[in-house]
């Protein structure tokens, strides 16, 4: 097994080619959490793993909270099934908030004005299922918790962690948020070494083959409670020293990979990418720079035969969506052809008209 054979697997573990779930919460739940700040790329994140599913119908999903955006493994917005929100949580908000001290602490936000937030926030739902982050932001004001967005939009972070918030509906095209527990009632606790096998179990079957440090980066764990969940799964998981590093796979492998060629349109922050710390086996360190920035930000790939090959911008008008690709190297007639079949899905999946722009 070589580097384009870890990503070519990895391609199918993680459903993008020949997807096995037919439910986005399922679905979710297998990825373990998919990274969501990009809202609309991370509802394409879900689609494209989902064959014949629509944004439509994966809004009606989050709407019921089957699937629910909210903060946890890293400082960041991820989707996660209602099914592991609660035990997730428990595992790995502390970790989070400990990442985000410093800038806590920048902004003044000690434990007894968090405390006094969370208390004006639970307050606010009193007579409101839902409420947008504005709504949210004027009842802190209301109320004399002092600051401006940014601070109030860490104390809402805050109170994510702290499990009293998550995602609500979609209201007049803006997201809300709602008291996590009356959308998912707090099941059972279970034990930190439950949880963690949990976790590692979901990560390295969806993201299969990966390493210890690719799971620290995801899982945002520290590095003893990440080896201590790799050894608590390690009975049912097998390794293998590719380019020096040692990859971990579930023990009944199937060496399958997937039909070549193939071309895949991966939204912004997909977990192809981002749910590795080391991504060259999907594209080599000379045009990491044109996909991802070095604070962050993930673009838009085109994976043409599990490598990265280029990028793509979409623009969105009324009943139209316009595609233009835009390719490291020139590419075959084969390849422009399957993109333009991969573009007309990801139309199909916003329930638009595809209007294609030639490479550039």
């Amino acid at each position: 097994m070589n580097l384009e054979d870890v990503s070519n697997i990895r391609l199918v573990n993680q459903q993008i080619e020949a997807s096995t779930f037919k439910e986005g919460k399922d679905l979710v739940s297998w990825m373990g959490a998919m990274q969501a700040q990009d809202y609309a790329m991370a509802t394409w994140a879900i689609g494209l793993r989902l064959p014949g599913v629509t944004e439509k119908l994966i809004q009606e999903d989050i709407n019921r909270g089957t699937i629910l955006r909210t903060h946890l493994l890293r400082p960041t917005w991820h989707f996660v099934s209602a099914d592991d929100i609660w035990w997730i949580l428990d595992l790995t908000a502390a970790q989070v908030r400990i990442k985000s001290g410093s800038r806590l602490k920048e902004l003044g936000i000690s434990s007894e004005v968090a405390l006094k937030s969370n208390q004006v926030i639970e307050s606010a739902f009193t007579n409101h299922q839902y409420l947008t982050r504005e709504e949210l932001y004027f009842e802190m004001e209301q109320n004399k918790v002092s600051g401006g967005k940014d601070r109030w939009s860490h104390l809402i972070f805050l109170a994510e962690l702290e499990g009293i918030l998550c995602s609500g509906i979609k209201k007049d095209k803006n997201q809300t948020y709602a008291i996590l527990g009356d959308r998912v009632p707090r099941p059972a606790s279970i034990s930190k070494d439950e949880a963690l096998g949990k976790l590692a179990f979901k990560y390295f079957s969806s993201h299969s083959p990966a390493t210890l440090m690719d799971f620290i980066w995801w899982s945002g764990l520290s590095v003893t409670s990440a080896k201590r969940a790799l050894e608590i799964i390690k009975p049912g998981f097998i390794s293998e020293t590719i380019a020096d590093q040692e990859f971990w796979l579930p023990e009944h492998f199937s060496m399958s990979t997937p039909e070549i060629p193939s071309v895949y349109l991966l939204p912004a922050f997909d977990q192809f990418l981002i749910g590795y710390k080391d991504r060259t086996a999907a594209f080599p360190l000379e045009h990491h720079s044109k996909a991802f920035t070095n604070n962050g930000i993930f673009h838009p790939v085109i994976v043409v035969n599990g490598q990265v090959k280029g990028l793509w911008k979409r623009t969105i008008k009324k009943d139209k969506v316009y595609f233009e690709p835009k390719f490291f190297k020139p590419v075959s007639k084969d390849v422009l052809d399957l993109t333009t079949k991969s573009a007309r899905k990801f139309a199909e999946f916003l329930g638009k008209k595809l209007d294609c722009i030639e490479p550039a």
